[in-house]
């Protein structure tokens, strides 16, 4: 995926073209000598257009002092993570896969947790990835044929709420929320939650290459078709269910939000360098989040 050694873009130019675009110190000695009643503005004007055609920086894509920040976009870091997550599926399922996402999931607390998404024909893999140690933490299994609902839009909450956030998400059903238990749902690291949300990357705008697998459109574009494939396969008893795609706000039930105001400023959802260890470091994430100490101990 790296274009180091990629000419394309680049146009040859001829050693007279250069020295015609370039005034010799003839030039200037003429340009001296004219007369001054003359408009000089064609040969500016003439030079101005070679000048933004040379022109390749900056970069819109490049903010180097924040991609550093995220060991994901490290370089060979998620080409790892993809070869590792490739390896596991053709262990253990063999399934063909259809594409790779980095995205941000968006628990039933309001909570950001960085998440690698794999689309295959049969399933979809939600993949926690350890960028620091580059392995995997944690794998969700979701059968495809059992997405019923998808839902785009505008995240809401409710009116009394202290940790609103801005922007569009994605949430996947394959369960009835009405179904969930109270216990689960006012439980912050409930695994019974019928459904996902996801949000795009932070570092979606870093590079070209983060923009294309950091878009929930992209996403969008391959995991509806997988869905409706697997619907169209799938001999279960569920097999007649038809796939919803709505556009409607997204609720995200939580009041105080104290733990995502605290977790979501400081990003403890992301591989992040954090600095040097101190009192605050240590504090923080283990009032946070029990299963962030690995994070932590990897400081």
């Amino acid at each position: 995926m790296s274009t180091t050694g990629s000419f394309e873009g680049f146009q040859a130019v001829s050693l007279k073209q250069e020295r015609d675009d370039q005034p010799s110190e003839t030039d200037h000695l003429s340009m001296e000598e004219e007369d001054p009643g003359k408009d000089p503005m064609p040969r500016q004007i003439s030079r101005q257009s070679s000048v933004i055609k040379s022109t390749l920086y900056p970069n819109p894509y490049h903010q180097p002092y924040i991609s550093r920040k995220y060991f994901a976009t490290r370089p060979g870091a998620i080409e790892t993570a993809m070869e590792d997550l490739k390896g596991h599926v053709a262990e253990t399922s063999g399934e063909t896969i259809q594409g790779f996402w980095l995205l941000t999931k968006i628990d039933h607390w309001n909570n950001e947790q960085e998440r690698i998404l794999l689309v295959t024909d049969k399933t979809l893999l939600i993949c926690k990835y350890d960028f620091i140690m580059l392995s995997c933490v944690q794998l969700q299994r979701i059968p495809l044929s059992a997405v019923y609902r998808i839902c785009l839009g505008n995240f809401t909450f409710p009116g009394m709420s202290l940790d609103k956030r801005q922007g569009e998400g994605l949430r996947i059903y394959w369960g009835s929320p009405e179904e969930q238990s109270l216990l689960s749902r006012w439980n912050p690291w409930s695994t019974e939650v019928p459904y996902a949300t996801f949000t795009e990357h932070p570092m979606k705008y870093t590079s070209e290459k983060f923009l294309e697998i950091c878009k929930l459109s992209g996403f969008m574009s391959k995991l509806v078709p997988a869905i409706q494939n697997a619907h169209k396969n799938s001999t279960g008893s569920g097999s007649r269910k038809k796939l919803m795609v709505l556009t409607e706000p997204i609720l995200i039930e939580t009041y105080t939000g104290l733990m995502s105001f605290i977790g979501n400023r400081n990003k403890l959802g992301y591989s992040l360098a954090r600095g040097s260890i101190g009192f605050e470091s240590l504090l923080v994430p283990s009032v946070y989040h029990p299963k962030i100490c690995h994070l932590k101990i990897s400081f």
